[in-house]
């Protein structure tokens, strides 16, 4: 299969760590904003092919699907053009900024009838699994979910520690982790509020937001999102539980008590990147619906947008 990926930043390359272990996948192609540091990513990684343009890399031969780490603002954008190229595409979290160009891709998806997934990697991350299957068998039923998502960006910065040529949002990115996640976990949400706190004079964008969720199942969740924590950073899952608790980091998993949770049998790898684009592959080699499809995210953001107009409202 070949493959190509736009946006060679800090994610890009966490995508094509995890590409290297999947059987008869080829990374053809990477494309970036500036030629220069792509070329750099290119010869790393032995991609044969580096361009500034997406549809350059889609006309490489033979290309089967595109993985898109751009910037927020282009996601849906490329992932119709990708679409309508006739290849397959996976778009880092978060699909859209705005609900109205989600609902473009489900709609273009659908009419091709081509895989299209959304990054939402929480799902593939083996502490999150590990607890789906407990919680789809029947072992736990979440009572609460309290999520901290915690950065240090009062300067527009990616995860190195370069300049981002972009701005990023709590709302639509970070907190589309989580509002997914939730719903995954304890079912469809039926109630959401949001605050805010004041706005980065230069960023333009809230640095503090809260979250609260209710799912159907009754199960609450309540989310602290901030780029003004300067203290470990990441995301922090604390699920409460009708029959324990248990603390998520990215992919490692602890009880309540701080005891580890033996992960080792609950996927072949421990990365929850490398697990994300072997769902892709797998789902597009067998010609079926990959979890986290563009369809089933969307409630997501049709949730996130109800949070945005609402916040817009004061």
């Amino acid at each position: 299969m070949k493959i190509a990926l736009a946006g060679a930043g800090a994610f890009g390359e966490k995508h094509l760590d995890g590409l290297r272990n999947i059987d008869g996948v080829e990374v053809v192609s990477v494309v970036g904003r500036t030629l220069e540091p792509t070329q750099a990513v290119a010869d790393k990684y032995g991609i044969p092919h580096a361009t500034t343009e997406l549809t350059e890399a889609l006309e490489q031969p033979g290309l089967d699907a595109v993985i898109l780490c751009t910037p927020t603002q282009l996601h849906a954008e490329q992932a119709l053009q990708c679409l309508d190229a006739g290849k397959h595409v996976q778009v880092e979290i978060p699909l859209c900024d705005s609900l109205a160009d989600g609902e473009k891709v489900l709609a273009r998806a659908e009419a091709t009838g081509l895989t299209a997934m959304v990054g939402h990697t929480r799902r593939f991350n083996p502490s999150h699994q590990y607890l789906h299957g407990r919680i789809a068998a029947g072992d736990l039923a979440i009572q609460q979910m309290d999520v901290q998502t915690y950065f240090f960006r009062r300067k527009n910065i990616n995860a190195k520690g370069e300049a981002r040529s972009w701005t990023d949002h709590l709302l639509w990115h970070h907190a589309a982790h989580t509002v997914d996640l939730f719903a995954y976990q304890a079912g469809p949400i039926v109630q959401a509020n949001a605050i805010q706190g004041p706005k980065h004079p230069e960023l333009g964008i809230a640095m503090d937001m809260s979250i609260q969720l209710k799912a159907t199942s009754g199960a609450i969740c309540t989310l602290s999102l901030s780029f003004n924590n300067d203290g470990p950073l990441g995301t922090f899952f604390r699920y409460i539980c009708d029959n324990g608790t248990w603390i998520a980091r990215y992919d490692d998993l602890v009880t309540g008590r701080e005891e580890p949770v033996d992960l080792s049998k609950v996927a072949v790898s421990s990365n929850g990147i490398e697990l994300q684009d072997r769902e892709f592959v797998a789902a597009i080699r067998e010609g079926r619906e990959p979890n986290a499809s563009v369809e089933q995210v969307m409630p997501c953001y049709r949730v996130l947008d109800a949070l945005e107009k609402q916040l817009a409202s004061g």
